[in-house]
């Protein structure tokens, strides 16, 4: 299913690292996350997700049981082990840096230590040259590692369910993201939020997104990803939703998402974040 990643190519392309978070649970994080990077593979790109999250949903999702994992991102995290000896190619095109349980004990080590805001961005220098996109997987928290991810990043999209709830965190993200772009990642844009679970027939997920879009002055990408029952399939299967259905409505949102990421259609910044 999955075999070790033993050597890259240098490119010459600038590789867009994007920290894909928001502390809120189910919002399809994970699954933009695994979809976005199958669909920039189906383009040609190559492309590496980062699974930050200690429930190892992207990992299991992609088709890699992490109970199985000698070498995970915790290693490469707390005991300096090169992130080439973690990365896995899987049958979806993409390459993955896995996670385990053991990543909540590494976050928890991480607290200790000078420098731990820095140190995914310092582990990532090795690998990173060798793809055109690198999506970090960020857990539903503000953590320290989420704040790695974000320090680690350049760009940072915000998948967003379109209910008042879901909503409600998105101004203490975005403080979290000033500061670290005051203290440690001056580069860090927002490239947007990405409305997920969305269902077009409802006044109120409009409501929602247009709300976010004026309090807070983001961009929104498009299209919005509808609700399905398709996405709830696929990580049973161990694949994406573009390989388990891939004439989804569902799946060719995230096609088009990835075509117009490619195409820099979204160029926005949301400078009073």
């Amino acid at each position: 299913m999955v075999t070790p990643v033993h050597e890259r190519t240098e490119r010459s392309t600038v590789t867009r690292i994007i920290a894909v978070t928001n502390q809120k649970g189910g919002v399809a994080k994970t699954t933009t996350t695994a979809s976005l990077g199958v669909a920039l593979a189906e383009r040609g790109q190559r492309v590496l997700l980062v699974d930050l999250d200690p429930q190892a949903c992207l990992t299991f999702s992609l088709g890699v049981d992490p109970e199985d994992l000698e070498v995970s991102v915790s290693h490469v995290l707390t005991q300096g082990t090169p992130a080439q000896d973690a990365l896995l190619e899987t049958d979806e095109g993409v390459d993955l840096l896995p996670a385990t349980i053991e990543l909540a004990g590494a976050e928890a080590a991480l607290l200790t230590r000078t420098g731990r805001e820095l140190t995914l961005r310092v582990a990532l220098d090795g690998v990173a040259d060798g793809y055109d996109w690198v999506f970090l997987d960020a857990p539903p928290s503000l953590g320290v590692l989420t704040v790695n991810a974000l320090t680690a990043g350049r760009e940072v999209l915000i998948p967003l369910q379109c209910e008042t709830l879901s909503h409600r965190g998105v101004g203490q993200l975005l403080d979290t993201i000033h500061d670290v772009r005051r203290l440690l990642n001056p580069r860090l844009r927002i490239l947007g939020v990405l409305p997920t679970l969305f269902d077009a027939r409802t006044t109120h997920a409009r409501v929602v997104l247009a709300d976010v879009s004026e309090r807070y002055q983001l961009p929104v990408l498009e299209p919005p990803v509808p609700k399905s029952v398709r996405f709830a399939e696929a990580p049973a299967l161990g694949r994406s939703i573009l390989s388990t259905s891939r004439r989804s409505k569902g799946a060719e949102a995230y096609r088009e998402v990835a075509r117009r990421l490619m195409g820099g259609a979204e160029q926005g910044v949301a400078t009073s974040a």
